[in-house]
């Protein structure tokens, strides 16, 4: 299964494609409609500081968050959505210029699905390749961890003749 998937076959004809994530949806702390939340309470529900929620926002990283009449930031839904995809994105090793150029392209609209497919498939190797590589150290891990318990054994063995 890929990635992400698009929803097209199930929409009406004039309905616009979105993208889902194929894992189901983190569940919000608030729903729909009341989802209004404090950098504050962004930093207790993701785990960033507020340093790089704001560092996020500076760079283009983050749309333009919705902002209080007192001119406190408010997170929306969709905005916590957003930082779990980007958090992804992290642990893929994808540089932050190339997440800030897939952010760019998410705010062009539909006409950049290829290239957001693009960068996310050139990921996507980069990621299998890391994954090769893992495997690869695990496999030398494990085989050094097999000697030494044989080692140990027949050390034991020794002793209680």
């Amino acid at each position: 299964m890929t990635v992400m998937q698009t929803t097209a076959e199930t929409l009406a004809p004039n309905a616009t494609r979105t993208d889902i994530c194929s894992a189901p949806p983190r569940r919000h702390p608030r729903p729909d409609g009341e989802d209004r939340y404090t950098i504050s309470e962004v930093v207790a529900f993701t785990g960033l500081t507020a340093h790089t929620l704001r560092w996020y926002e500076r760079i283009g990283l983050m749309s333009h968050i919705d902002r209080s009449h007192t001119g406190q930031r408010r997170y929306s839904n969709s905005d916590l959505d957003w930082l779990d995809f980007v958090g992804k994105l992290r642990m893929t090793g994808m540089p932050v210029a190339d997440m800030v150029r897939y952010a760019e392209l998410v705010r062009e609209g539909e006409s950049t699905y290829l290239d957001r497919r693009e960068l996310l498939e050139s990921t996507r190797r980069d990621v299998l390749t890391r994954i090769a590589e893992l495997q690869d150290t695990l496999a030398v891990l494990d085989r050094k961890i097999g000697f030494y318990g044989d080692a140990g054994r027949s050390r034991e063995g020794k002793s209680t003749r």
